[in-house]
């Protein structure tokens, strides 16, 4: 009874610290705008515990709209040799740096942080993600290049700890060929 308290406590502590994570202070929209390689993924979720040992880097084409959202344009290429494609708008919120979306898919809706950006290098996401009485978190690793170095990549695993990450499921994606433009 005891370790499941524990655990508990451990689980709605990891999820307090999560609804903490803010907007880097002085986010500029612009600064995402352009093609970016997913580097690394970090999750408790059920569903990156059952697939991380398949996926792979795929890439992210994001564009500002004329009202502040953020169109998202995923793209991977799958083991057959298919491309596996996503998009997203993402709404603006109130607070800079900060963007709200649902999965049509699972109905999820999804509350995203962009707490990092160096335009020309590298941008840390993290997003919590509510259906019904669940709430999951992502932690995303995005780069202008499809290698990082040693320093952003902690970055990215310090900010997968501190949201309750454990530290298995802290993924660095390998390298894969792109898809071709659709």
């Amino acid at each position: 009874m005891t370790s499941l308290l524990t655990l508990l406590g451990a689980v709605l502590c990891s999820l307090a610290v999560s609804s903490e994570v803010l907007p880097q202070a002085d986010f500029n929209i612009q600064g995402m705008s352009g093609k970016w390689y997913l580097i690394g993924i970090a999750s408790n979720s059920q569903w990156l515990v059952r697939r991380r040992a398949t996926m792979k880097m795929g890439t992210a084409m994001l564009k500002p709209t004329a009202n502040g959202d953020l169109e998202m344009s995923y793209a991977s290429l799958t083991s057959d040799g298919s491309c596996w494609r996503k998009n997203k708008l993402a709404k603006k919120t109130d607070v800079a740096g900060k963007f709200t979306y649902s999965c049509e898919h699972s109905g999820a809706l999804k509350d995203m942080r962009v707490t990092e950006v160096k335009s020309d290098e590298y941008a840390l996401v993290h997003i919590i993600k509510k259906k019904e009485a669940e709430t999951t978190t992502v932690t995303k690793l995005y780069g202008r290049a499809d290698e990082l170095g040693a320093d952003v990549k902690q970055k990215f695993r310090q900010l997968a700890l501190q949201t309750g990450t454990l530290p298995e499921n802290i993924i660095f994606l390998p390298k894969n060929a792109e898809c071709p433009a659709a």
